[in-house]
């Protein structure tokens, strides 16, 4: 099969430009941060420049044109992301820190792309990047000297419609979790009507008179001659918005008596003391059966009263306008972090359905959760195709 260096393969391989910001008269420029980790580009956020007017066509984007990420990446992602421009509403350009690669006739551009898109996911662009001040810089030069597998354009045709298929399956079941977890918040609205406004009266409490909220464990403390035990630590990195995230879970030594005062249990919810804003007052449920497993301090657990409200009720009322605004307000912050304490947390005003409606919202809960459960299951399996699919499709090209 004919390989061919990528830059025989381009009519175009050039640098973006910048400008001073222009939102009246300005055209759009692409970033890194419009690039997703999929392929797709997203065009939230444009910023308009200013373009040399003899610079301006020349630099806009056509459909089928790919764009290289030159600088930017960081310790787990190499420099040479790569993006497909599929078109957009408003013409686009891109910025200076970002290649164009527009194809020769000889290769389609969704051929190129997910070549170039397999190459960086594999980890390879690794080898043709530069690291200066904490900036990766990719060897531009010498990145378009790697050989590309060309094969006939109907074979390319082939490879692109199945890759395209199973890719479009995958980005299907990304939608369809979206979708599944904005269900619970629109019930939860629509069962008990927004606790900012609470259009039904319902009676409103302090959560420390309602639940037992407690701090966790201090890492690096000295322990001398006492006797120790080392066990699971949930850390804030492992509580995320609604779930919690077992990947990495790491142990620490504490002392007996704390496992026993701490150890959390079926239908806590823990909740995160902040750091960055989206850190602040992060909650999930614990539904995990991890023997003896404790939190840090910078993780608070807390333990409701039955008699007085459900945990699926209350991680879910976290999310909710009163309860966002409220840590917002009582957080201290400084610079770009914020975080609460013990006494603004059992503060938090805590709006309190009858347990009964409680029960039903809990029965619609858990009815939600299956479904993303299966959806979860759906998405791992449709991005395993796709990626066993790309490999095969370039594994068998490069032979």
């Amino acid at each position: 099969m004919k390989r061919a260096p990528l830059n025989d393969l381009l009519i175009l391989s050039d640098s973006g430009v910048w400008g001073d910001e222009d939102p009246e008269n300005g055209v759009s420029v692409l970033r890194s941060t419009n690039f997703n980790s999929d392929g797709w580009l997203n065009f939230g956020k444009p910023s308009f420049r200013a373009i040399d007017p003899k610079k301006r066509d020349a630099k806009l984007l056509r459909e089928g044109d790919i764009l290289l990420e030159k600088s930017g990446g960081g310790p787990q992602q190499p420099v040479g992301r790569v993006c497909l421009f599929r078109g957009s509403e408003l013409p686009q350009s891109f910025g200076n820190f970002i290649a164009r690669l527009r194809p020769t006739d000889e290769v389609l551009s969704e051929y190129l792309f997910y070549f170039l898109w397999r190459f960086h996911a594999s980890g390879k662009t690794s080898h043709y990047q530069k690291q200066t001040t904490g900036i990766r810089n990719l060897e531009f030069k010498r990145f378009l000297t790697i050989e590309v597998p060309v094969p006939p354009i109907d074979e390319q045709r082939r490879i692109v419609d199945i890759l395209s298929r199973t890719e479009g399956i995958v980005r299907l079941q990304h939608e369809a979790q979206r979708k599944a977890a904005e269900l619970i918040p629109g019930i939860f609205l629509d069962m008990f009507g927004d606790p900012a406004t609470n259009p039904k009266g319902w009676p409103e409490h302090r959560l420390g008179d309602i639940a037992e909220v407690v701090s966790g464990v201090t890492k690096g403390r000295k322990f001398g001659e006492r006797e120790t035990v080392e066990v699971p630590y949930l850390r804030v990195a492992n509580v995320q918005a609604g779930h919690i995230d077992l990947s990495v879970v790491k142990t620490i030594e504490v002392l007996p008596k704390e496992v026993e005062q701490l150890a959390l249990q079926r239908g806590d919810v823990v909740l995160t003391e902040g750091g960055d804003f989206d850190k602040l007052g992060r909650g999930a449920l614990w539904e995990h059966d991890i023997a003896n497993c404790i939190h840090q301090n910078h993780v608070f657990r807390v333990r409701l009263a039955k008699s007085a409200a459900l945990p699926e009720f209350f991680v879910t009322y976290l999310q909710a306008r009163k309860a966002r605004e409220y840590f917002l307000r009582s957080a201290k912050r400084t610079t770009n972090l914020a975080s609460i304490n013990m006494t603004q947390l059992r503060a938090l005003p805590v709006v309190l359905p009858s347990l009964d409606v409680q029960h039903e919202f809990v029965e619609h809960f858990n009815a939600t959760r299956s479904i993303q459960s299966q959806q979860a299951a759906a998405t791992v399996k449709a991005e395993a195709t796709f990626a066993a699919l790309l490999a095969q499709a370039f594994s068998t090209t490069s032979t």
